[in-house]
């Protein structure tokens, strides 16, 4: 059974918990393959085939410092158990309803790797907050997005339960990073030319918590999260 490592939830970075004690070094112990972001909310975190790498509010992209912290990243040993293979346009919604019918059930988490040639990809990157932190749905409001169009590469991430909204992104969280490895982004909307949909169950749920600070005093399940996680990361 696959596992899924994930550190902290997204109910703290709704609550402008934008610092974490894991490194990225610490953080590849668990997995090659995944997603977060880094302390102060400085850029999207894409991990591919093992290799960790910093996406900039630029819409650049450099090999992660390893001594660089996390305050939320989610992570697993990627291994393809079906593909499915796209040779016409398709747009988000289209990929994404391939992907709801090819899984056994919408209660289980999926791991998405999404590879080949995109006709556009939009994304956004949120730049570095300075103390005292404001909410993610703040800090993302005036945050920089990009469109790359006829592109290769690989949009990556998960589709989780829509219970797990304060823990993890419900629905699809998926982040961008072109073939030579120097523009990216987390992803607000793409189409795909043609290419590979692969696709691993997560049955297991390696969560693991700040011990200190904010996060023991913040409110990590508001009655509108589901409502602020969708405005933050524009699902």
């Amino acid at each position: 059974m696959a596992t899924l490592y994930q550190r902290s939830t997204i109910g703290a970075l709704l609550a402008g918990i934008f610092d974490g004690d894991e490194s990225v070094s610490e953080l590849l112990t668990h997995g090659d393959f995944g997603l977060g972001t880094f302390n102060a909310l400085d850029g999207e975190m894409v991990v591919l085939d093992g290799a960790c790498y910093h996406l900039r509010s630029d819409g650049s992209v450099v090999l992660a410092n390893l001594g660089t912290h996390t305050p939320f990243a989610a992570i697993t040993r990627f291994t393809a158990e079906h593909t499915l293979a796209i040779s016409e346009p398709h747009d988000r919604t289209e990929v994404a309803a391939l992907i709801d019918h090819a899984g056994r059930s919408s209660n289980i988490t999926l791991a998405v790797r999404i590879r080949g040639r995109f006709a556009s990809v939009k994304t956004r990157t949120v730049g570095t907050q300075k103390k005292p932190y404001p909410s993610l749905e703040e800090a993302t409001r005036n945050e920089i997005e990009l469109e790359f169009t006829d592109i290769d590469g690989t949009l990556l991430g998960f589709r989780t339960p829509e219970f797990e909204h304060s823990i993890g992104v419900a629905g699809y969280h998926l982040h961008f990073l072109d073939d030579t490895l120097s523009r990216g982004g987390h992803m607000l909307d793409f189409r795909l030319a043609r290419g590979t949909v692969d696709l691993m169950e997560l049955t297991e749920i390696h969560l693991s918590l700040p011990t200190r600070g904010a996060f023991l005093r913040a409110n990590l399940d508001p009655e509108d999260a589901a409502a602020q996680v969708r405005l933050a990361e524009g699902t």
